[in-house]
């Protein structure tokens, strides 16, 4: 049967299957038997309507069905691939993925408008959230943890849109990222070193380049015995301590009161006797509080912050800071000095891998200044036969000055990590 027909066809069996489905009676039963209630139902309605359809059409459909009934309709055989990390609807007739690192074009549609808003209701309901006319715009989460955007009508003028970014099941860890060429077991080892020992690590990036996965991968290193409060917009975190609080944001209600921004939430876990916060991404007036607390008995917290470079990473934090507290610029720069000790840049690379380009060390204020030296880079050469980016993690020779602090935290840094490249090819 043809395509275009297949898909009319199951309209009409989909539309047959509501009317016979028993919604509130389904509710109560378990879900692998609700399945094959309904899957027999499917099978007696291509039956009844003796449509000449081969075994892997009737197969296609009642898979499509099942879906349609239990999950998120064409959605549900993108979510069920692991390596997919990102889907994107555009509209009802384009739907992309980034796998492997890139952007690709899939074959998935639906029916029409009104079908996708359905997805994106069933989505959005689950947290207890609406997506209307009066809100066209909602985040939610999927139940594995995966972030959605919506946005509809008549904000979104080509039909509703759907953004998934989704997160692995599991935290990678340390030798995987050194394995995949992300990072150099040297810069790897540093790091490690500098989360046991308390100094705190500011981590940044643009949309994508893996700062919350390189976050949740330093996160590991921190001892067992240390109590962790996390903060965030959209829990996207996966730490692995037992002693944790996991905090996220609200938005406003219908009425647009109740919400709950990163900076209460930052102030009320002060109360929480923390030994580390942690917190998704810094965007916004809450820097301030994240600056003071990293300065007054909870050294060794980290963020994550969008820039493209070291540099404009402290750019941005003094305009956060700046945004909410009117303050001189030299005390702003101050606190910075003072409050975070190295910034990690991480980058998304043509060929769609994720690297740590550099490993920055703040060294205090000159004059008005805030002062850095690069401890790491990763120098890129060139494009391989195979698309792939060439390269070397290499070190700038310059010893940190953090080493003393490590040395009083018992951890000895062996010369040659400062000395030795990696080739990335």
């Amino acid at each position: 049967m043809e395509l275009l027909n297949l898909e009319k066809y199951k309209a009409e069996i989909h539309r047959t299957l509501i009317s016979k489905l028993d919604l509130e009676k389904l509710s109560r039963v378990n879900s692998s038997q609700a399945r094959q209630a309904v899957a027999g139902i499917v099978k007696e309605i291509i039956s009844d309507q003796r449509v000449p359809l081969n075994f892997d059409e009737q197969e296609k459909i009642q898979a499509d069905l099942l879906d349609e009934v239990f999950g998120l309709g064409p959605l549900e055989p993108l979510l069920r691939d692991p390596k997919i990390s990102d889907i994107l609807v555009n509209d009802k007739d384009h739907v992309f993925i980034e796998k492997g690192g890139l952007l690709q074009r899939v074959d998935t549609t639906f029916r029409d408008d009104r079908h996708l808003l359905q997805i994106i209701d069933r989505i959005v309901s689950r947290v207890g959230r609406r997506v209307d006319e009066s809100s066209p715009m909602v985040d939610a989460r999927l139940p594995d943890g995966s972030r959605v955007n919506a946005i509809i009508p008549p904000l979104a003028l080509d039909g509703p849109s759907l953004s998934i970014r989704r997160f692995g099941t599991g935290p990678l860890a340390a030798n995987q990222l050194v394995q995949l060429k992300s990072v150099s077991a040297e810069m790897m080892e540093v790091l490690s070193s500098a989360v046991k020992a308390r100094i705190s690590i500011l981590i940044s990036g643009g949309t994508g380049a893996g700062k919350t996965t390189f976050l949740n991968i330093l996160s590991q290193y921190i001892p067992r015995n240390e109590r962790l409060v996390t903060i965030e917009d959209a829990a996207e975190l996966r730490l692995a301590q037992e002693n944790i609080v996991r905090l996220e944001t609200r938005p406003p209600n219908i009425e647009g009161q109740g919400a709950v921004k990163q900076r209460q939430l930052l102030i009320n876990c002060l109360r929480m006797r923390p030994d580390r916060i942690i917190m998704g991404e810094v965007r916004g007036e809450e820097a301030f509080d994240m600056l003071q607390a990293m300065n007054t008995g909870h050294e060794g917290s980290m963020t994550t912050i969008h820039a493209n470079t070291p540099r404009d990473a402290i750019s941005r934090l003094e305009s956060m800071v700046a945004m909410g507290m009117n303050l001189p610029e030299k005390s702003v720069r101050q606190q910075i000095a003072s409050a975070i000790t190295i910034v990690v840049q991480a980058t998304r690379m043509s060929d769609g891998t994720r690297k740590v380009t550099s490993v920055a060390e703040i060294t205090g204020m000159e004059e008005n200044v805030i002062s850095m030296q690069e401890i790491f880079t990763f120098t890129k050469k060139g494009i391989g036969p195979d698309g792939k980016v060439i390269g070397v993690f290499q070190p700038t020779h310059i010893r940190p000055r953090f080493l003393e602090r490590l040395r009083v935290s018992g951890i000895v840094l062996p010369p040659i990590l400062f000395e030795r490249e990696t080739q990335v090819n």
